[in-house]
């Protein structure tokens, strides 16, 4: 059954409960189910153990794996290290240049500096930060009230130290997409690596390493209808892009990143890379209805509602919104039906504001109280008219609420 087929048959069903935060995690997509499941128990062979026919058949499925995470990346398989996620490609990506630098120098020149954006994942902004211990120095970039990065002032923060740029493809709390391809060929006509965290972009929008100059690249497997604990890091290999492993081990994938594979976790990222690349297009256009029809009708239902960040340079799945006047945790609490979530750090007590949207320059009112909503592959129309409607009555309930204290 195709993904449309799917689609299809429950649009008319009434939802019980919708699951809109697709960039938080994605459920796994039963085809990569079905993909994954025979390398658990029925060809189980470790896939460095090529001296018999068990662990030559794991051996062959990571390299069939490889190749379809490079089809989608624009990538030579040759290029591609399986990781345990995100997390850990930003980390690898981002202390293994500096530190490579830091040790051999950089065209002759001692290697201490990195740039990023202030609105990075945490793992990529802690990444950089740990390094200050080792003489290694990061600037941060502010962004534009949309999200966007300012490649005039990324020209100026590239210095003669500088090692790696890292800025996020597409974030992570408001969907916006950075102008890849320019700030790959302002990196690169400066001889600076670029990495980015490609965790929300990679199967939503296309990326070619090749024509964005994209050094090193970051993949989650969950972020795209895989499984959570695989994830990818492309490493370029002409011009070459040097690291320090940080893991010691057996010195597998290529030295860089050593450990056993996970075979069936592998099997399974290519395949999920492999529906992405044939169907991402045709799903982008089905999510920007989705995303349009749901900001219609709340729109509809609460006129003064906020969208944070720039929605021309956007993915067709994410939406970022505030109510003004609303606790958007007890707005939360009180969707129990509804899952959407806020990237800002919550505790029982209290939200505080997101760093992202903070960025941006909105105030406190709106960055601790808006909640994200995502879309994705298995969302339907009728997921969509619930969830507004949903959204609606418990925005006007706790504004009636309010009104009614105040008499």
């Amino acid at each position: 059954m195709t993904t449309s087929d799917t689609t299809q048959s429950v649009a008319t069903d009434t939802p019980t409960a919708v699951y809109l935060d697709y960039q938080a995690t994605t459920p796994v997509d039963p085809r990569v189910v079905d993909a994954m499941l025979p390398w658990f128990s029925e060809h189980f062979g470790n896939a460095h153990s090529t001296q018999h026919a068990f662990g030559a058949q794991a051996a062959e499925a990571v390299e069939a794996a490889r190749a379809k995470v490079a089809a989608l990346l624009g990538a030579d398989p040759r290029e591609i290290i399986f990781t345990s996620g995100a997390t850990e490609s930003n980390n690898l990506a981002i202390k293994g240049a500096a530190r490579f630098a830091r040790r051999h120098g950089r065209d002759g020149h001692a290697g201490d500096h990195i740039v990023v954006l202030e609105t990075e994942h945490k793992c990529v902004l802690e990444s950089a930060f740990s390094l200050a211990e080792e003489g290694i120095r990061t600037t941060v970039l502010n962004v534009g009230a949309d999200g966007l990065v300012d490649l005039g002032a990324l020209a100026e923060a590239i210095e003669e130290g500088t090692v790696l740029v890292s800025i996020m493809a597409v974030n992570n709390e408001i969907g916006v997409i950075q102008p890849m391809a320019e700030i790959g060929r302002l990196c690169r006509s400066r001889g600076v690596l670029f990495h980015t965290d490609a965790a929300q972009a990679a199967g939503k929008i296309p990326l070619d390493v090749d024509d964005m100059s994209i050094d090193l690249l970051s993949v989650s497997g969950h972020k795209m209808y895989a499984p959570k604990g695989v994830g990818v890091l492309y490493v370029r290999r002409r011009p070459r892009a040097r690291l320090l492993a940080e893991i010691s081990g057996g010195g597998q994938e290529r030295g860089v990143r050593s450990g056993t594979l996970a075979v069936p976790l592998i099997v399974a990222v290519g395949v999920a890379c492999e529906i992405a690349d044939q169907e991402m297009n045709s799903e982008a256009l089905r999510l920007v209805e989705f995303r349009q029809s749901l900001l219609a009708q709340l729109q509809a239902a609460v006129p003064d509602l906020v969208v944070n960040g720039g929605m021309e340079h956007r993915i067709a799945g994410n939406l970022n919104i505030a109510f003004p006047g609303i606790d958007v945790m007890a707005l939360m609490l009180s969707l129990g039906d509804v899952a959407v979530s806020t990237g800002s750090a919550c505790t029982s007590e209290s939200v505080e504001p997101s760093y992202v949207l903070q960025a941006l320059g909105l105030p406190r009112s709106i960055s601790a109280g808006s909640i994200r909503i995502g879309f994705g592959r298995f969302t339907t129309q009728s997921e969509i008219d619930y969830a507004a409607r949903r959204i609606g009555e418990e925005v006007a309930a706790q504004r009636g609420g309010h009104e009614a204290a105040a008499q």
